[in-house]
């Protein structure tokens, strides 16, 4: 019983060659969730709620859309990461596929959605809400 190759030990793959690309990903995504989650706390807490035109005017702005969409990929990839380490390591048999399969479903069309609500709102024409005539 070994403990990986020579050459495994200095890459730092482990013994299914992808274990440290995993790690650093979910710690880099973990960072940006940190950073786009704050961008976005301390926005709307400057942001008068009540006033709905200006929260889709603030949304409307190019670069807080940008920043709004790299949130939403983040989050649906860091939760990607972290719940397929879950099943990998809880499920398995037949189980196992059907779990990777919907977990893929829900987090690629999770952020999909997200992505086109973002888009909708921020190439709205200015004065017409979204779902408005």
């Amino acid at each position: 019983m070994g403990n990986g190759t020579n050459l495994g030990k200095v890459r730092g793959l482990g013994s299914s060659g992808h274990g440290s690309q995993h790690w650093l990903q979910q710690r880099l995504t973990a960072l940006g969730n940190i950073l786009l989650v704050g961008f976005l706390f301390v926005s709307l807490i400057r942001l008068p709620l009540s006033d709905h035109a200006a929260v889709l005017r603030w949304a409307s702005n190019p670069m807080v859309a940008l920043a709004l969409i790299l949130m939403v990929v983040s989050v649906f990839w860091h939760l990607r990461l972290g719940l397929t380490v879950l099943i990998e390591d809880y499920v398995h048999g037949a189980a196992h596929l059907f779990a990777i399969v919907l977990l893929n479903f829900y987090a690629i069309g999770g952020a999909a959605y997200g992505i086109f609500t973002i888009a909708r709102i921020a190439l709205a024409p200015v004065g017409l809400a979204p779902g408005g005539m």
